[in-house]
């Protein structure tokens, strides 16, 4: 086990929430969780057993290790008003750069699970990619340290590397949910129910586990199937937003296969 034995969370969201009871289960102690309301903070202190507080001015400064786990925009922002801490301090996002946590300790580092994380459903850590990245090789064995302790696939990347990463993974599940969304409404708009789609997705998913997204690519636009295509814009008329992303996936998808103008 790695050299952290108390950890102070500070955020109380979805990740912090999932990564704190994780992180607990390995034998560390949890001694404080930090969110700008005390609500947030006392409801994962209650399922984590520790102490809790809304006050970054009230922070334990007696712990091990420091995790910020809060909205991307708010990491640097959180940092800065931690002031110097003797423990390590590190943040788990897939977009900040490592330095902004250098004005908060000696010792800092980066721990992103690339995962979508919801506080209602338990998360299986054994398998989730966690990329990790420190300012000292010391740190960065630490660190590997722990995330080897929650899953089987712990990966060194670089800042950059893990901003394409994000990057990447917006589109692999951010947009790809909201896909799901924009064929629920248009299910609906028929009296018809999403869990007819479900077996589907799961088909989709399974297959890209198994060969590349290019090959497992199916449908009318990779068909170049223009007729159904053109009842697909017409039947989308009073789905504008929808319509749009329609023609511009077409596109995209025809001209992946080789064919130029496919919504001609």
């Amino acid at each position: 086990m790695s050299g952290f034995q108390n950890i102070v969370l500070i955020g109380a969201g979805n990740v912090a929430t999932q990564l704190g009871i994780a992180i607990q289960n390995t034998g560390r102690k949890i001694v404080q969780v930090y969110s700008r309301t005390e609500e947030a903070a006392m409801k994962l202190a209650e399922k984590l057993n520790s102490a809790y507080t809304s006050d970054l001015g009230k922070i334990n400064r007696d712990g091990d290790l420091y995790i910020v786990s809060v909205a991307d925009d708010a990491v640097g922002k959180v940092a800065a008003k931690l002031g110097m801490l003797n423990g390590m301090v590190i943040h788990t996002s897939g977009s900040v750069a490592m330095e902004v946590l250098r004005e908060s300790s000696a010792n800092y580092g980066i721990l992103y699970p690339l995962q979508t994380f919801s506080k209602s459903r338990k998360a299986d850590f054994s398998n989730i990619p966690f990329c990790v990245e420190a300012n000292s090789n010391e740190n960065l064995q630490k660190l590997k340290g722990l995330a080897e302790s929650l899953s089987g696939n712990v990966v060194e990347i670089d800042s950059d590397q893990r901003k394409i990463l994000h990057l990447a993974a917006v589109f692999a599940c951010n947009f790809t949910n909201y896909m799901y969304g924009a064929a629920d409404d248009i299910l609906k708009g028929s009296n018809l129910d999403f869990d007819l789609l479900r077996p589907l997705i799961m088909e989709t998913a399974m297959k890209v586990q198994q060969m590349n997204p290019e090959v497992a690519q199916t449908g009318p636009a990779m068909r170049g199937d223009k007729r159904i295509m053109k009842e697909h814009i017409e039947l989308l008329e009073k789905y504008p937003e929808y319509r749009k992303i329609y023609e511009i996936l077409s596109e995209r998808i025809g001209e992946r296969r080789g064919e130029e103008g496919i919504m001609v």
